[in-house]
């Protein structure tokens, strides 16, 4: 099962007031684990880099003045995204919503609102009232942040891959070699902690049961086939003859 988290970087919030992509991180999983394909595209929004998107990804304009603009960039996109994968993104609208912009004005075919999975609507019904930002996730989650000083559209696919494993369900930290290991999405460490009920080594191993019969119990046995008259063991050897 083919899935693919995205996540996007703009300008701003509204793709109708002329806001642009300048990002794009794409993460390939296969059955919800990572299969080290990743896609991760800077494009050149044809405008200013307003100070308070900058501010949240650190991506200048002049660091985009040389980059290709979405039109150069929309087949090697669309090519990794495929025809069914779904797409599992943190607050999907937002992140659709630009991207379905840029597709349309290059008469491109939208992303269906099918193909999304939308973590954000995931946590918020897991844990309403608290907070669903994909850093309180990780906090929840024990997910490595530290490498992360501002977002960025690649390292925020891989922290939210390993938030979305655990809101589906999670790992199975008895499957672990060691308790502090690299996480396998996020590529960070990460400590794993499993209870002394669940760990292997801390249960109390017991002395294995008899099973063979004593002498009595075989006596007892041979004394009650003998009162069996006509047994039907008998009938079944006398009839292969």
């Amino acid at each position: 099962m083919r899935e693919i988290v995205l996540d996007t970087e703009t300008t701003g919030l509204d793709p109708r007031s002329g806001d642009r992509v300048v990002e794009i991180g794409c993460v390939e999983l296969n059955f919800h684990v990572p299969t080290g394909r990743e896609l991760h595209l800077y494009i050149n929004p044809e405008r200013d880099m307003p100070e308070e998107a900058f501010a949240i990804h650190g991506i200048s304009e002049d660091f985009l003045k040389d980059k290709p603009i979405f039109a150069d960039i929309v087949d090697e996109f669309l090519e990794f995204l495929g025809d069914d994968a779904a797409l599992v993104i943190h607050n999907a609208p937002f992140d659709a919503k630009f991207l379905n912009w840029e597709l349309e004005a290059l008469k491109k075919p939208p992303i269906p609102a099918t193909r999304l999975i939308d973590t954000l609507e995931i946590a918020r019904k897991k844990y309403p009232g608290g907070s669903n930002s994909l850093d309180a996730l990780c906090r929840r989650f024990d997910v490595d942040l530290s490498v992360r000083e501002k977002h960025g559209a690649v390292i925020d696919c891989r922290l939210l891959a390993a938030v979305y494993l655990e809101l589906i369900g999670g790992k199975q930290p008895g499957l672990l070699l060691s308790a502090d290991q690299k996480n396998p999405i996020s590529g960070t460490n990460q400590k794993i902690e499993t209870s002394s009920s669940n760990s292997s080594t801390n249960r109390k191993k017991l002395a294995p049961r008899p099973h063979s019969p004593s002498l009595e119990e075989l006596e007892a046995h041979e004394a009650f086939l003998m009162k069996i008259k006509d047994p039907l063991w008998l009938k079944g050897i006398a009839g292969s003859d």
